[in-house]
């Protein structure tokens, strides 16, 4: 059992010390998975980024996945019956809630380019990898060089299945009866979207030189 999500960060940047010191950036889903995904970039000397995803679900069954969307990308599965009309609707009202998000997270801040860099993706951990699963293809259109996923918790079905798009895949601790991310951890509790971007803003003071873009640039400013 990890103590709290830090903790967690900590014990998994220990297998992830190989990556030290290469281009790469480390994505962490917001919002758990920035204080894990916060170690893991301060060990490796990486920056840190909020990785923004949501699932389209089925309109009779919210929480069937039908497809998945990020700001810039939309990826969609089979889904028979589904107009049209609902997907574009729904792909808007989830990049508007997504792009509020982001303010709050980034106070505008631009994400780096990824083309030819590592790409480490951390959570807090994995219930089902569903959305992940949709998310991680719309990464590789943007054309990194290698994406990690790296987890301190998660089942081994879910795992099995990102292997089959991440190009490799880290996880800390596993259990065939799993009962959720929680139980894995002392303190689990929420994290608001006030921690997560004061976190982001410590991670981005320590960012080195020689990084894409060196620091980030905030929306319609000039270098």
């Amino acid at each position: 059992m990890f103590q709290d999500r830090a903790d967690a960060g900590r014990a998994l940047a220990h297998l992830l010390t190989k990556y030290s010191g290469r281009p790469g950036v480390v994505l962490a889903v917001p919002r758990g998975g920035v204080p894990v995904g916060a170690e893991v970039a301060r060990a490796l000397g990486m920056p840190l980024e909020p990785l923004l995803s949501k699932k389209i679900g089925h309109p009779l069954n919210p929480e069937y996945a039908i497809g998945a969307v990020t700001m810039e990308d939309r990826l969609l599965s089979e889904r028979t019956g589904v107009s049209d009309v609902y997907v574009d609707a729904e792909t808007h009202r989830l990049r508007q809630a997504m792009h509020e998000q982001m303010l709050r997270l980034t106070e505008g801040r631009k994400s780096r380019p990824i083309e030819g860099i590592t790409v480490i993706v951390v959570d807090d951990g994995i219930a089902t990898g569903s959305t992940l699963l949709c998310s991680l293809p719309m990464l590789r259109r943007r054309k990194p060089a290698k994406i990690v996923v790296a987890v301190p918790v998660a089942p081994p079905e879910a795992l099995e299945r990102l292997r089959a798009v991440a190009d490799e895949v880290i996880c800390l601790q596993t259990a065939e009866s799993f009962s959720g991310v929680g139980a894995f951890y002392a303190d689990f509790q929420q994290v608001e979207d006030a921690e997560a971007a004061e976190i982001l803003r410590s991670v981005e003071s320590r960012v080195p030189p020689g990084f894409p873009d060196g620091g980030l640039k905030k929306e319609g400013s000039h270098a």
